[in-house]
């Protein structure tokens, strides 16, 4: 699970097997925002419709972010729901984007560690060779 800011540069990263769903895995993901010393808030929260409950959203919106999920076909009774800002779903493509580039690093397609903490570290390096290629070309 991965969140970006609006420049697709990581701002958090939870590491999980497959088999949870991703409404699972949303509390910790925004755990991950708390970087000691420092207050990393997004205004906004964008999420596919694979996040699509009234429990995520309410979590989304107790953590001070305005939740903006797009609500699935069979799901009526959708809560935190304004047509106006699902309009800002459409940027949704900076997080498909970054995952994207995390693709060009042959090592991450297929997940060959056991241990999650050698994979998270192998994440976070990709991370800081792509900041540090964006920073050098600029």
């Amino acid at each position: 699970m991965l969140m970006v800011d609006g420049r697709g540069t990581p701002i958090g990263l939870h590491v999980e097997s497959a088999s949870p769903s991703e409404v699972k895995l949303l509390e910790a993901t925004l755990d991950s925002l708390d970087i000691p010393g420092k207050k990393v808030q997004p205004e906004r929260l964008i999420a596919d419709k694979g996040y699509d409950s009234n429990k995520a959203r309410q979590l989304i919106e107790n953590r001070g972010m305005l939740p903006i999920i797009p609500a699935r076909e069979n799901n009526t009774k959708a809560t935190h729901q304004d047509g106006r800002h699902l309009r800002r779903y459409g940027n949704r493509w900076i997080i498909e984007r970054t995952n994207a580039w995390l693709q060009n690093f042959r090592r991450l397609v297929v997940r060959y560690e056991r241990s999650h903490v050698i994979f998270t570290g192998l994440i976070h390096m990709a991370f800081a060779m792509m900041i540090l290629k964006r920073f050098i070309s600029s």
